[in-house]
């Protein structure tokens, strides 16, 4: 029998997990999952069982028979140090499919355990061979011709994977896998004995995960490895005007190739075909790929690799993941894409394989579909395919597509904050204002409420994933956005919003880290209420806002069980960009917990999920530097706060550092924060410009605007006017406490010195684009060996073991 309420059985552990009833008070807490089986455990301090202990606590905490075992399947540290390792399930040494188990670990302590697990007790014998259950697989897909069909691509395959045995043909593996397909309701939800095989049909295209039940033959679960987006993407785009993107050198012309990021990324031509071994490269004489726009439409590769590169960028420099594998997975893109040739229609959708990125030309309903955030929304989905898995199917499908919907939106507001944001497929669809609406889902037919209006509740679309992933949509939009109102259950909500970088946080915290295959929507709730707490802290506002955007959508209720914090007025601020970084840039900001370091961020980087706290009456010592390409310019220094938090940088006392600078070194200048500014968060703004007469709200040619979050703590409502800065350090002043290297220029040795003559434990050397360079060897004494780097403006990053410095050479 299958028991979905188990006893905890938490004795088995022994005293670092034993519970007396007595002391209940010292169990840990648990989130149930619909099954009844827990879906979060949390330990109390002073009762974690060790790391080493995880299979002991797993086995404990989930009731787990003697037939069952939980194998680890990988392990990861992240950002905040906290060890994750994930478990599978097996039962008499037969996996269960969508069965994971994550248990978090902070130095080597078990601080909670999360994912689903089955409970079982069934026969594994097939009664059906391999053979046998993939012909009743391939007679449920019915394709025409089939990719181990296809010599050439068997071909490819082999030599893509250095296997002279890889083969598209399925080969069977035995699984344990819910049963969701059966025509006998009885069966509908009962864990099955089934074969599971890949099957990737080449016409019709199709690949998916295909079940098949090893006693009967019959179809018991699908998952599908194509993503259908029913939408889907310098050089001169098509959707994004003229950008810049890296190709390279080949037989005296270029090609969209790169192999700086990750181990590359490429962009192919299909030529209207359905054949990825046969597709060529686009290539250029001069490198300036401006004449590409034509009849048949060839500036959409542009697009495609541009998008691409764009968002392994997001993922690397704000999410610290290499490529969708987070291991330099390369990244191939497949355009001109027809499923069938020459009938004289362009295929009409876009998706990710399981291994490349595939756009079609469009026909009647969309132009060639390779928008930014419709390359963005596909590599999203090898993101989910490498972290949570979501199984595409019902709510976890929809799941699915709502984070690769959310990584379009982050990703074109990164790379193209001047596009609709929260429009999916707006640049692409020729007949609607967009495919999807993240603000508004049902103006496009979705529901903004879990269960609402527009909430499919069929069979169709793998159970709905296209039209409910817009619960999830409109749930990142209110966390990033704010708003209130009453929701389609009668529900009034209000949330703060956050901002989309502080929410792109918690949803990436969210899908990698605790999202498991089989996760539905009040799973999601849950680890996206963890996952913020973990960054920001129990109670954070962030914590509060994550928990009352889920009510705003209709799922579970407000922070304390009802009711939401009334919203603050709502203050916004000027804009101000820099339209020019072609000669310098800022490179750092810190500022107490703020410390950035960076390269071009396109005149304007919002950074105001990132906050450091000061105290009213405290001093304080902001440090900063530019970044320049070759010469150093002069460049004047505007830094700002908004003591009063009322929107605008005008008051007095609010300019805390004007001054310029013709260094590339760190400068620094001290401030005092008045006492009567305003507690609470408000924001930092930083502005770079060689024009002595740019202020807080400009748009300026040469330089760059960053703003970021400071929480004063201890102050009071602000009058209209402000004591002045005081104890000002003169700015041009270089940091005594900096690194310095020399000769600058350097031909073969670069010699580095850190403060009190510290030794340099470690450093990274990045070129101006932001990309590692391996070419170099740290020697004795502090030298550096760069006779291998090319000539060219370089940022170094030293560490003494302690703190890091930063400082720019130039390489001749």
């Amino acid at each position: 029998m299958f028991n979905k309420y188990p006893a905890l059985a938490l004795a088995l552990l022994g005293s670092a997990f034993t519970v007396q009833a007595q002391d209940a008070a010292r169990a840990p807490q648990l989130e149930r999952g619909a099954d009844g089986l827990p879906e979060l455990v949390q330990f109390r301090p002073g009762t974690n069982p060790r790391l080493s202990e995880a299979k002991q606590a797993l086995r404990a905490a989930l009731a787990l028979a003697p037939e069952a075992d939980m194998r680890s399947v990988r392990s990861e540290v992240d950002e905040l140090g906290m060890t994750h390792e994930k478990f599978q399930q097996f039962y008499k040494s037969v996996k269960v499919e969508h069965a994971t188990y994550s248990v978090h670990a902070r130095n080597g302590a078990i601080e909670a355990m999360s994912g689903d697990a089955e409970l079982l007790e069934l026969d594994v014998r097939p009664s059906l061979s391999a053979e046998a259950a993939l012909q009743s697989a391939l007679g449920y897909v019915r394709a025409s011709r089939y990719m181990w069909q296809d010599a050439g691509e068997e071909a490819r395959l082999k030599q893509d994977e250095n296997n002279p045995a890889a083969t598209y043909r399925p080969q069977g593996e035995l699984v344990i896998v819910r049963n969701q397909m059966s025509v006998d309701a009885a069966k509908n939800g009962k864990p099955t004995l089934a074969w599971k095989f890949n099957v990737y049909a080449q016409q019709p295209v199709s690949r998916a995960f295909i079940y098949v039940d090893a006693r009967t033959g019959e179809i018991v679960f699908k998952d599908d490895i194509i993503k259908h987006a029913a939408a889907t993407g310098t050089f001169g785009t098509r959707y994004a005007g003229t950008q810049t993107g890296a190709t390279d050198s080949f037989n005296g012309t270029f090609r969209l190739r790169e192999l700086t990021r990750g181990s590359g990324i490429e962009t192919y031509n299909c030529r209207k075909g359905n054949s990825y071994t046969n597709a060529v490269d686009f290539t250029d004489a001069d490198n300036s790929w401006t004449e590409y726009n034509n009849a048949n439409l060839d500036n959409a590769a542009l697009d495609a690799h541009w998008g691409a590169q764009s968002t392994y960028d997001y993922f690397k420099n704000i999410h610290n993941r290499n490529s969708y594998n987070n291991a330099g997975a390369k990244i191939r893109s497949y355009v001109h894409f027809d499923d069938t040739p020459g009938d004289g229609r362009g295929y009409e959708n876009a998706y990710w394989n399981g291994s490349v990125m595939t756009y079609g030309d469009g026909y009647s309903r969309f132009d060639p579909l390779t928008s930014l955030d419709v390359a963005a929304h596909e590599i999203g989905h090898a993101v989910c395919s490498s972290t949570a898995n979501l199984t595409y199917s019902y709510e976890s499908g929809a799941l699915n597509e709502g984070f690769s919907d959310i990584w379009g939106a982050c990703v074109e507001y990164y790379k193209a904050p001047t596009k609709q944001t929260w429009l999916i497929g707006e640049d692409i669809d020729k007949v609607r204002p967009s495919l999807r609406s993240m603000s508004n889902p049902n103006a496009e037919s979705q529901p903004d409420t879990y269960q609402g209006t527009y909430w499919y509740a069929g069979s169709g679309d793998n159970g709905g994933v296209h039209t409910n992933s817009g619960v999830l949509n409109h749930w990142f939009y209110r966390l990033a956005v704010g708003g209130s109102g009453t929701n389609d259950k009668g529900t009034a909500f209000s949330v703060t919003g956050i901002g989309i970088d502080a929410a792109a946080k918690i949803a990436y915290r969210t899908e990698s880290v605790y999202l498991t295959a089989s996760s539905n929507y009040a799973a999601a709730r849950t680890y996206s209420i963890q996952s913020a707490k973990d960054l920001y802290g129990a109670g954070s506002a962030q914590e509060i806002a994550v928990t009352n955007a889920w009510s705003a959508v209709g799922v579970g209720a407000a922070y304390g069980g009802g009711t939401t914090t009334p919203p603050p007025t709502t203050v916004s601020y000027c804009a101000s960009k820099g339209t020019n970084q072609g000669y310098e840039w800022i490179d750092l900001v810190q500022l107490g917990s703020i410390n950035r370091t960076s390269g071009k961020d396109a005149g304007y980087f919002n950074g105001t999920a990132t906050s450091t706290s000061i105290a009213a009456g405290s001093s304080q010592t902001i440090y900063f530097s530019a970044g320049f390409t070759s010469t150093a310019y002069t460049e004047y220094w505007k830094i700002y706060i908004d003591y009063n938090k009322n929107g605008v940088f005008t008051d007095a006392g609010e300019l805390i550092v004007s001054g310029s600078s013709s260094s590339g070194g760190t400068l620094s200048s001290a401030f005092t924060v008045p006492a009567t500014a305003k507690s609470g968060a408000t924001r930092l703004r930083v502005v770079m410009s060689d024009n002595s007469a740019t202020t807080s709200c400009n748009s300026y040619t040469y330089g760059e605007t960053e703003d970021y979050t400071v929480n004063i703590t201890g102050g009071t409502i602000a009058p209209t006017t402000f004591a002045g800065v005081s104890g000002a350090t003169p700015l041009g002043q270089e940091e005594a406490r900096t690194a310095r290297v020399f000769p600058n220029p350097a031909n073969e040795l670069l010699t580095m010195l850190l403060p009190d003559n510290a030794v340099v434990r470690s450093v990274n050397v990045y070129d101006v684009r932001g990309a590692r360079m391996k070419q170099v060897q740290l020697g004795e004494n502090g030298t550096l060996d760069v006779s291998r780097l090319a000539p060219g403006m370089y940022q170094l990053s030293l560490s003494d073991g302690q703190k890091s410095f930063h400082q720019r050479f130039t390489k001749q």
